[in-house]
C-alpha cells in the first residue's frame, strides 16, 4: 500500500508541474476544475512552499553534518610589527700578540708572561625581524567519533520528518480546497434554486397585483406574497455574502491574490453521484500507511537516535591534522617548525554522572515517544471508524433530505396556486413556503455534510483523485 500512495504522489507532482501561470493573466477569470484546484494548491499554497523549504533545509542540514567529518582545509594570515626587536650576540675567543685593551678588569688579572688572551664579543644577529607577515595552512580529518556517526544519522531521519510533514501538508491543504470547492458549489446551487423560486414568486407577485388593480382579489393577498418574496430575497443575499467570503478563502488556500477571478468548472451532480455506500464497504484501512503514523515512527526513531548520540559520549574521539607554515620575511634564526603532523585523542574518563544523567533522559524520551505512537495509533484507528460512521449517517441523511425537499416544494407549488385561485390561506402559504425553505436548507447542508465527511476519509484513506496532465491555461 505505501508504494501505491507514493507512486500516487510522484503522479500528482509530474502532473502539477505542468502547470504555468502567467502573472499578465491575472485580470482574466482562473478557470478551476476541483483537480485543477488540488494541483493549484499543491504548488502556489503558502504552507505547502514553506514545508518544501523546509525539506530543502533538512537537505541542506544532513550535508552539513556530514561534511563535519571530512576532510577541513584552512589557510589563515596573521601580520606582526615588533617596535624592539631582540637581538643577541655569539662570544668570541682569540689569541693576539699586541696588549689587552685597557680593560681594567683585564689589567688586574694576572696573565701568563709571553701570552695576551682576550674577549672579544661577535657580531650581533636579530632574533627576528621587524614586520612580518605569517601563513598557515591547516588539514584537519575527524578518524572517530561515536556523536558524528549517531548525528549523521539523525540528520537523515529529520530529512525524512520533514518530508512526512510536507505530505501531511499536502494531504491537509488538499482536504481544505476540497471542502472550500464543495462549500462554494453548495452555496451556488443553493442560490441558484432561490433565484428560480424568487422568479416563479416575482410571476405570481405580479400576476396578484393585477388581479387587486381589478378588484379580483385583496390587498392583503399580494402583501403576502411579497413578505414571501422578500423573505426570499433576504435568504439570497445572505448567501451571496457567504459565497464571498468563502471564494476568498479558496483564493487564500490555492495562494492567489483576491482580486483574481475565478470559477468553478465542477458540476456538482457528478459529485454526488460518486457518493455511495459501496464506496464505503469496498476500502480497507491501514493505520501503518497513514501519514501520521510515519510521521509517529520518526520521531520513534529521532528519539532512539538521540539515546545512541548520549551512550556514544563515552567513546573516545580521534581526529589527525597537518599543519604548514610560511613566513614573508624569515629572521635569520628561525626555530619556528614549518611542517606538522600529528593525531589527537579525547577520553572522557570522569563527568561526575551529568553523561548517565543524559543517558537516562533520553531513555525516558523514548519511552514517552513510544506511549505517544501507541496512543496516536489507536487514536488514529478511532478517526477512521468515526469517519466512517459520520459517511454513512450523512449519506443516510442526505437522502431522506432529498426527498423531505422535494415533497416540500411539492406541497409549496401547489400550495401557491392555491393561493392564486383563493383556496388557501395566507396563513397555510406562509407555513409551507417556511416548511419548504427549512427543507431546503437541510437538504443543502445535508449534502455538505455528505462531501465533506467523504473528503475527510478520503483523505485518511489517501482516496484522493490523482490530477490528470491539463494545462490550465486553456481555462484562462
Amino acid at each position: 500500500m505505501k508504494w501505491i500512495y507514493n507512486g500516487l504522489l510522484v503522479l500528482i507532482g509530474v502532473s502539477c508541474s505542468t502547470y504555468t501561470f502567467s502573472q499578465e493573466m491575472k485580470s482574466d477569470t482562473l478557470r478551476l476544475s476541483l483537480t485543477d484546484a488540488q494541483c493549484y494548491a499543491l504548488q502556489y499554497n503558502r504552507s505547502v512552499q514553506s514545508a518544501k523549504i523546509d525539506v530543502e533545509s533538512a537537505k541542506k542540514k544532513v550535508w552539513e553534518t556530514t561534511a563535519i567529518g571530512l576532510p577541513q582545509v584552512s589557510l589563515s594570515a596573521n601580520y606582526q610589527h615588533i617596535f624592539k626587536v631582540p637581538e643577541f650576540s655569539f662570544p668570541m675567543a682569540g689569541l693576539s700578540p699586541s696588549p689587552l685593551p685597557q680593560i681594567p678588569d683585564l689589567q688586574q688579572q694576572e696573565i701568563a708572561p709571553g701570552l695576551y688572551q682576550y674577549y672579544m664579543p661577535g657580531e650581533k644577529m636579530s632574533m627576528a625581524v621587524k614586520n612580518n607577515t605569517t601563513f598557515d595552512l591547516t588539514v584537519s580529518q575527524l578518524i572517530f567519533s561515536g556523536e558524528y556517526i549517531v548525528g549523521l544519522q539523525a540528520s537523515k531521519v529529520f530529512k525524512q520528518l520533514s518530508e512526512k510533514s510536507l505530505v501531511r501538508t499536502e494531504n491537509q491543504t488538499m482536504e481544505s480546497v476540497t471542502n472550500s470547492y464543495y462549500m462554494i458549489q453548495v452555496v451556488e446551487e443553493n442560490i441558484s434554486v432561490l433565484n428560480q423560486s424568487l422568479e416563479a414568486m416575482n410571476k405570481t407577485y405580479n400576476d396578484l397585483a393585477k388581479m387587486n388593480e381589478v378588484g379580483f382579489n385583496e390587498e392583503t393577498d399580494v402583501d403576502q406574497i411579497k413578505i414571501n418574496k422578500t423573505n426570499i430575497e433576504t435568504l439570497i443575499n445572505s448567501l451571496n455574502a457567504q459565497k464571498e467570503i468563502l471564494t476568498k478563502l479558496l483564493k487564500l488556500q490555492l495562494g492567489l491574490d483576491f482580486a483574481q477571478p475565478i470559477a468553478l468548472t465542477e458540476r456538482l451532480p457528478e459529485v454526488i453521484e460518486k457518493c455511495n455506500l459501496g464506496f464505503v464497504g469496498t476500502q480497507e484501512f491501514y493505520v501503518e500507511n497513514t501519514v501520521d503514523m510515519q510521521l509517529t515512527d520518526t520521531q520513534v526513531k529521532l528519539s532512539e537516535l538521540s539515546l545512541k548520540r548520549e551512550r556514544a559520549t563515552f567513546l573516545p574521539t580521534i581526529s589527525g591534522f597537518y599543519k604548514h607554515q610560511e613566513q614573508l620575511n624569515e629572521p635569520s634564526f628561525n626555530f619556528a617548525m614549518k611542517d606538522i603532523a600529528g593525531v589527537s585523542i579525547n577520553l572522557p574518563i570522569f563527568s561526575s554522572g551529568m553523561r548517565q544523567a543524559k543517558v537516562s533522559q533520553a531513555k525516558l524520551s523514548l519511552k514517552q515517544s513510544q506511549l505517544n505512537k501507541t496512543n496516536i495509533e489507536q487514536s488514529l484507528i478511532m478517526e477512521y471508524d468515526q469517519a466512517k460512521s459520520d459517511y454513512i449517517t450523512a449519506f443516510s441523511n442526505f437522502n431522506m433530505n432529498k426527498e423531505s425537499m422535494a415533497l416540500s416544494k411539492k406541497i409549496y407549488d401547489k400550495t401557491i396556486i392555491k393561493y392564486t385561485e383563493g383556496v388557501a390561506s395566507s396563513f397555510e402559504l406562509t407555513q409551507n413556503q417556511g416548511q419548504y425553505l427549512t427543507a431546503q436548507s437541510n437538504y443543502y447542508n445535508s449534502m455538505l455534510q455528505l462531501l465533506q465527511s467523504k473528503t475527510k476519509l478520503d483523505r485518511i484513506l489517501k482516496k484522493y483523485e490523482t490530477p490528470t496532465k491539463v494545462s490550465l491555461h486553456k481555462h484562462l
